[in-house]
């Protein structure tokens, strides 16, 4: 009887010390700590931030010219024989001929290629897939962190109400034990008393370790350190307003994320063929440039030569010929386009069926609900007559550990009932892209 009783101490201090050394938390705080911390969303905002350099690149490449500007300085020194037609049997002869070259130049170029402008269509596009990629990103966070706090509310819960059930145990286990010293019970009832009692206590040990895995798994979500503890400010689970399938499949349609994020891979199929295509047509190449030169010479009959002008001009280019490279290319386009236009056929039918399935869950659970709530109320009252029937010896321990069980079953059921519609219901909003807004409001209006 003492190990059980320094055993219920040992665990109401464990429970005592979370409250001293964790610090406060709530879904607000969480969502806020997860966006922050989260290297998931790091990165997808730094590939959002690529694509967005990718697209001034190819800016920069196909509509502005490039300028170079150029510099030449050479010297040399060379042995010059030089034969004259006017005096060819008397040739010049010259040793350490110095000449000196200098020149420099400013070219510009501009081209311009019909395709470039089909190309900078889908890179705005590939930017904007991006940017999609990232939200989604975050509402995948945010779902996760929602689920995991509402998890870890849902064991907290499971913990006080192995708690009840183990003071019920110990309350049972005094009354067999008075009993049995004053000879009004058998020693079997006392010792089945125990081994009920040391039962609960070890279930309470084990959902102690549930909730540490719970935080853990948490604090993943959060990028925190795995052992920081929280302590949760409210330990309710709240179920928002009931959700309509109609209406989550309409703003499924308009809001989520990866559909649109299909649906702008399907318009860049169609951009890449007309890309390929627009290469038929066409080039256009300009170029100018401003050069100055100056030669000086030893030897020959120009002791210097200056030159200095503007050269400008331009050419079309258009392609004949390629070894029906770019035929197969266009051929292979048009495969892809096919394939995107099956995917995101495939994927608006995976998303009609997954509200669906999710949302006939939720609303199953919803219809239990209820009942699980008539029924905990029955088995309380329930396991409150059977205690103090057994308090007045009129019952038998048998009579009310079944009581107990039931009442322990119930309310688990009651409490994971709630946890799963709030699992749907934020899956429901994730897939119909309003999560972000949704939990919003929630947090602003709690």
């Amino acid at each position: 009887m003492k190990k059980g009783t320094l055993l219920l101490v040992w665990i109401l201090s464990i429970t005592g010390a979370w409250a001293q050394t964790q610090e406060s938390l709530d879904l607000e705080k969480a969502l806020e700590l997860g966006l922050e911390n989260n290297l998931q969303i790091k990165i997808g905002v730094e590939n959002q931030n690529l694509r967005s350099l990718d697209k001034k690149i190819a800016a920069g490449n196909f509509f502005m010219p490039t300028l170079n500007a150029n510099y030449l300085r050479s010297f040399s020194t060379e042995d010059v024989t030089q034969t004259f037609v006017s005096d060819p049997e008397n040739p010049r002869e010259i040793d350490a001929a110095k000449s000196r070259n200098k020149a420099y130049s400013f070219v510009g170029i501009y081209g311009f290629r019909p395709e470039s402008l089909v190309t900078m269509r889908r890179l705005g596009l590939l930017e904007e897939i991006s940017e999609l990629e990232a939200k989604i990103i975050v509402e995948n966070t945010i779902a996760g962190i929602s689920t995991a706090y509402y998890r870890l509310i849902l064991e907290l819960q499971r913990f006080k109400v192995l708690e009840q059930t183990l003071e019920l145990s110990k309350a049972r286990l005094e009354i067999a034990q008075a009993q049995y010293e004053l000879g009004g019970a058998g020693k079997r009832d006392f010792l089945a008393a125990q081994v009920d009692y040391n039962g609960d206590s070890s279930l309470l040990m084990t959902q102690y370790q549930v909730i540490q895995n719970a935080r853990v798994n948490l604090n993943e979500l959060l990028a925190t350190d795995p052992g920081t503890d929280y302590l949760i400010q409210d330990s309710t689970i709240s179920i928002g307003k009931t959700l309509s399938l109609g209406e989550l499949v309409e703003n499924a349609f308009l809001d989520n994320k990866l559909l649109l994020a299909n649906q702008r891979r399907n318009n860049d199929a169609f951009l890449q063929l007309k890309e390929l295509q627009a290469q038929r047509l066409p080039a256009l190449n300009l170029n100018s440039s401003f050069n100055n030169s100056v030669f000086n010479s030893d030897a020959g009959f120009l002791i210097q030569n200056e030159r200095q002008g503007l050269n400008y001009g331009g050419s079309i280019t258009f392609n004949l010929f390629s070894g029906l490279t770019l035929n197969r290319r266009i051929q292979s386009a048009k495969v892809n386009q096919r394939i995107q236009d099956y995917s995101l056929e495939q994927y608006e039918i995976q998303l009609k069926s997954d509200l669906q399935r999710a949302y006939n869950t939720y609303d199953n659970n919803l219809g239990l609900l209820s009942i699980e709530q008539k029924n905990y109320q029955v088995a309380k009252e329930n396991s409150e007559i059977a205690l103090e029937r057994f308090r007045l010896g009129i019952a038998s321990y048998l009579e009310f550990r079944d009581a107990q069980v039931n009442l322990l079953s119930a309310e688990n059921r009651l409490i994971t009932s709630i946890y799963q519609i709030k699992e749907q219901e934020i899956e429901l909003l994730r897939l119909s892209g309003n999560l972000f807004f949704t939990t919003s409001l929630e947090e602003s209006t709690n």
